[in-house]
C-alpha cells in the first residue's frame, strides 16, 4: 500500500494531529507513507517523522489548477494508490482523482458537527462521496450520519489515538498556584464552548479562589475570541483564567496541570482527552460525541450533560476536594485509553479494513 495523508494545514488541532499520527504510524508498515499540507504549514510540522515523505502544496484557492497538477505529479512519481483526506481536504482529493481515476479516496471525518453541516457544503460533500472508496469516522453518530447522507457505504468507526512525545522541548510555564491548575486544551472555536468554562470559573472563584483555569489552543482572533476575552474582563477573572494560544509542548503543559477539562458542545473523539488519559490526569467533561464511550462517570472521570454549568461545577468541586478520587480516576482513565485507543490496534484495524474494500 502506498498512502498519502492530505490535510489543509499543520496548525495545532485534532484533525491535524491525527493526519500526522497516521502518516507516522504507517511509515513503518506500508511501502510508502506521505503527507501533504495543502494550504498552510504550522507548528505541527516538526512532529512529522523523517521517514514520512512530505509535500507543502501551497494551494491558493479551492480550485487551484496548478496546485492540483503538482499534486497529481507527486502522486504519479510516488505511485500513490490511496489518498486519505482529512476533514475538508476531501475536495482536493476529489480533484486529484478526476485526473487519476485509479487512485482511491478514503475520507477521514473528524468533524463533530458533520450532522449539522450547511446545505451548500452538504451538497458538495454528497457529490464528492460518489468517488470515495471508504469513509473513516471518529464516533458512531458521524457513522450514522455518513451512512444515511453520503453516497459511499464502506464506512468504519475507528477511534482516535495519540502518541506521547518524550523528546518535546519544554517551553510553556503555566501561571497560577502550584497544585491548583485546571487545563482546557481546545482551539478557540464555538464548538468548544469556552463560555461554559467561564460560567464555571465564576462559581469556582467564589468557592475556591486559589484554583485557576488555563486555556491552551489556537486563538483565531475573531468575534468568538473577542467575546471570551471580554467576558474574562467583565467578570474580573484575569487572575484565574489564563490564555496561552497555540503551543507545541502539549505534554509539558499537561504535566503541569492538576485537573483537565473539556466543555465542548460538539465533538468527534477529542485527541486532548486521549492525551489527558495517557498522562493520568483526572478529567471533567461534557457528554458529547464519543466521550461517553470513554468516560464512565465516577469511575475513570466525571461527565455531565452539555450546557449544564451547575452540574459541571459540582463535578469539578468533587474532584478538587478529594485528592484520592483525583488519583483514582486519573489512573483508571490511563488504563482505559491504553487498552482501547492504542496506536497498534487502530492501525491494524485500519489496514485490514482498507484491504477488505
Amino acid at each position: 500500500m502506498r498512502i498519502l495523508q492530505i490535510i489543509d494545514s499543520l496548525d495545532i488541532g485534532g484533525a491535524e494531529k491525527m493526519a500526522i499520527n497516521y502518516a507516522n504510524s504507517l511509515a513503518s508498515v506500508v511501502a510508502f507513507s506521505g503527507l501533504v499540507a495543502t494550504r498552510k504549514e504550522g507548528q505541527l510540522k516538526s512532529q512529522i517523522h523523517t521517514d514520512v515523505n512530505y509535500l507543502f502544496l501551497q494551494k491558493k484557492s479551492a480550485v487551484d489548477v496548478k496546485a492540483i497538477l503538482r499534486l497529481r505529479k507527486y502522486c504519479k512519481e510516488n505511485n500513490v494508490n490511496h489518498l486519505q483526506a482529512h476533514s475538508s481536504s476531501f475536495f482536493t482529493a476529489f480533484l486529484v482523482k478526476l485526473t487519476l481515476p485509479k487512485i482511491n479516496i478514503i475520507w477521514h471525518d473528524h468533524n463533530g458537527l458533520s450532522e449539522f453541516i450547511s446545505n451548500k457544503k452538504a451538497v458538495l460533500l454528497q457529490f464528492c462521496s460518489y468517488f470515495f472508496k471508504g469513509i473513516v469516522v471518529v464516533n458512531y453518530q458521524l457513522k450514522n450520519w455518513a451512512e444515511k447522507t453520503l453516497n459511499c457505504k464502506q464506512c468504519i468507526y475507528l477511534p482516535n489515538y495519540t502518541i506521547l512525545n518524550p523528546s518535546e522541548t519544554k517551553e510553556t510555564v503555566l501561571l497560577g498556584n502550584s497544585g491548583k491548575k485546571i487545563l482546557c486544551l481546545a482551539n478557540f472555536r464555538f464548538q468548544k464552548n469556552h463560555f461554559l468554562l467561564l460560567d464555571v470559573a465564576k462559581k469556582l472563584k467564589l468557592s475556591h479562589p486559589d484554583w485557576s483555569f488555563h486555556l491552551v489552543g489556537k486563538d483565531f482572533n475573531d468575534d468568538y475570541s473577542a467575546k471570551i476575552k471580554q467576558s474574562i474582563v467583565d467578570n474580573s477573572l484575569e487572575n484565574s483564567v489564563f490564555i496561552y494560544g497555540s503551543r507545541t509542548d502539549t505534554q509539558n503543559i499537561i504535566e503541569q496541570s492538576d485537573i483537565a477539562i473539556l466543555t465542548s458542545q460538539s465533538e468527534g473523539l477529542p485527541v486532548a482527552l486521549l492525551e489527558y488519559g495517557l498522562n493520568k490526569k483526572p478529567v471533567v467533561s461534557t457528554k458529547v460525541g464519543e466521550i461517553p464511550m470513554i468516560i464512565k462517570d465516577g469511575i475513570n472521570g466525571c461527565i455531565v450533560d452539555n450546557y449544564d454549568d451547575e452540574a459541571f461545577y459540582n463535578s469539578l468541586v468533587k474532584v478538587i476536594d478529594n485528592s484520592d478520587f483525583r488519583t483514582q480516576i486519573g489512573q483508571q482513565l490511563f488504563e482505559t485509553i491504553t487498552e482501547n485507543n492504542s496506536e497498534k490496534a487502530v492501525i491494524n484495524n485500519f489496514l485490514n479494513w482498507v484491504n477488505s474494500i
